[in-house]
């Protein structure tokens, strides 16, 4: 369910869709008599991409979403643990232990170790699956966390969470009713804390990895067409999509269908591959 789910977005996103109908466009152009038809979708596509990488429209789709929660600010409510959200990375030993994660993934991993320093008594949750790879993606996360001077015991993974549904139920059963910040980007704030609310736990937002934002001194920035507000677009459309199925799942899912626990301390776990001794630069 989760490789078709992943594979049917992948054909809806903006950039995807608007390609197929252009290439549509060229082969009744270039292999049938309906030239008029071929014309009107090869026009569609390229209009259609322009407006996508527009600065304008893009991060006026995006910032509603980004902005519906602050930044964290530290207070005196206690925090006892700090979930970092997955997202993605790559096994590659030529590149840098930080190249190895998306951005999204490292500047949720710095926010989170950020927020950390604050709770001294707090724990660091790290969750994300392997996605296809010899390692998790709680586990590179945690390789970069060790890094940067977190101490194994303070670290938990979840191994095993493929999706924000499994995440948040997985991580509910290590939380509990604790109070909690979680850290994710700021397009996914929204869906996530969804999540949280519905299974009544005691979130805190803190939104990183803002992509959109409107203080442009120079017009050239702003006017001109550019990969980087594709990106917006295509994480307006993501997440747009993510919370209609959201609300689908929720509707057919209960809570005691939860995944089952699959928490473990980082220094606890076995074998040489996987031992707390293998996280080094």
């Amino acid at each position: 369910m989760f490789v078709l789910k992943k594979i049917i977005t992948a054909f809806v996103m903006p950039m995807s869709a608007l390609l197929i109908i252009g290439f549509f466009g060229l082969c009744l152009l270039w292999f049938s008599r309906h030239k008029r038809w071929g014309s009107t979708f090869v026009s569609i596509s390229i209009i259609g991409m322009f407006l996508i990488s527009f600065q304008p429209i893009s991060s006026r789709l995006l910032m509603p979403i980004e902005r519906q929660y602050t930044a964290f600010i530290p207070g005196d409510v206690p925090v006892d643990y700090v979930l970092v959200l997955g997202n993605g990375h790559v096994v590659d030993d030529d590149l840098p232990i930080t190249s190895q994660l998306t951005r999204a993934a490292l500047m949720r991993l710095t926010e989170g170790i950020r927020i950390l320093r604050y709770y001294p008594h707090a724990t660091l949750i790290l969750s994300g699956s392997s996605q296809g790879t010899e390692i998790s993606h709680a586990r590179m996360l945690a390789k970069v966390a060790v890094e940067m001077g977190i101490p194994t015991n303070r670290i938990i993974l979840l191994e095993t969470a493929q999706d924000t549904w499994e995440e948040t139920r997985q991580s509910s059963v290590v939380i509990g009713d604790s109070p909690f910040v979680v850290v994710t980007s700021a397009s996914h704030m929204p869906r996530a804390m969804q999540e949280f609310d519905y299974l009544e736990m005691n979130a805190i937002p803190a939104p990183t990895n803002y992509l959109a934002h409107d203080q442009f001194q120079q017009p050239w920035e702003k006017y001109a067409p550019k990969a980087r507000y594709v990106e917006q677009t295509e994480r307006f459309w993501y997440e747009t999509l993510g919370q209609i199925y959201q609300r689908l799942r929720s509707q057919v899912e209960k809570v005691e269908e939860s995944a089952p626990n699959e928490a473990t301390r980082l220094e606890e776990t076995s074998g040489n591959s996987e031992a707390q001794g293998t996280i080094e630069p």
